[in-house]
């Protein structure tokens, strides 16, 4: 009886289409919103928001104002980094643009590089990387866009505002200069759905100007329509250059990256 289908991280939105229980829609104003990197080639799938993997560092690291992940595994680094899992979708997520760009030589030894410069072990969660800077465990981490936003607008209590005061935050690219990794939250027509013009018609609604300005308002994501009206406290981190590989791309790698994480004994 499902009309839509809306999920968070592209991976799932891939799984669905590879589960047969989506079709594809043609619509202009989904293609016209969406840049063509951040949606299905077939119209099965479309991004509606994104969530940046950004870099929290210590606000009094005066000299770094710019990052590479690649730097994640510069030794300078070594014991200053916290990150949650690898094995994280997020996380997943980010190794396999590693694997599009580099290959799964050169990531793993990124991978391992990474591991040596933890602080802790790769647990928790992204809005911990705050805390743990704010205590002194590490300097720099690598987490999601959203959760600054959360903490600074006081939404995570008084306790996350702290942890939000005592970070910066930077938009790293990779090293070939093509932008910062995202992820997304999306949606897709149901294979079955008993309303498809109507669903195609909310899909439609939702990259609108009026509803990319109440995702970026109610959870603190970047609009997926270029132009559309970015929450304040996010607008602050400064432009976003959305790395350019197509998603369905990185998708494809996650079992590779999987992997990688279990090979390197990224979370022991």
């Amino acid at each position: 009886p499902a009309d839509v289908l809306m999920t968070v991280d592209f991976g799932n939105l891939v799984d669905l289409v590879e589960a047969g229980v989506t079709q594809p829609v043609k619509s202009e104003a989904l293609e016209s919103a969406i840049p063509a990197n951040l949606r299905d080639a077939d119209g099965n799938w479309f991004a509606l928001s994104l969530r940046a993997r950004v870099l929290y560092a210590d606000k009094d690291l005066n000299d770094l104002i710019s990052f590479t992940y690649e730097e994640l595994a510069d030794p300078k680094w070594d014991g200053k980094v916290c990150i949650r899992s690898g094995k994280h979708p997020y996380n997943i997520a980010l190794i396999s643009t590693m694997i599009a760009k580099d290959g799964a030589e050169k990531t793993e030894a990124w991978l391992e590089g990474v591991k040596n410069n933890l602080a802790r072990p790769a647990a928790g969660g992204d809005r911990d990387v705050a805390r743990d800077i704010l205590g002194g465990i590490c300097e720099i981490g690598i987490a999601n866009s959203y959760y600054v936003g959360l903490m600074r607008s006081g939404k995570g209590g008084p306790e996350q505002e702290e942890w939000a005061k005592a970070i910066k935050v930077i938009l790293p690219t990779f090293a070939d200069g093509s932008g910062t990794q995202v992820n997304v939250s999306g949606a897709a027509v149901a294979k079955h759905a008993p309303n498809k013009d109507n669903a195609v018609k909310l899909l439609e609604y939702l990259v609108s100007d009026e509803a990319q300005g109440i995702y970026a308002s109610a959870n603190y994501e970047y609009p997926v329509k270029p132009g559309a009206a970015v929450d304040p406290i996010i607008e602050a981190l400064g432009p976003l250059k959305v790395d350019a590989t197509q998603l369905t791309e990185i998708a494809a790698n996650r079992k590779t990256a999987a992997e990688l994480v279990d090979k390197v004994g990224f979370d022991e």
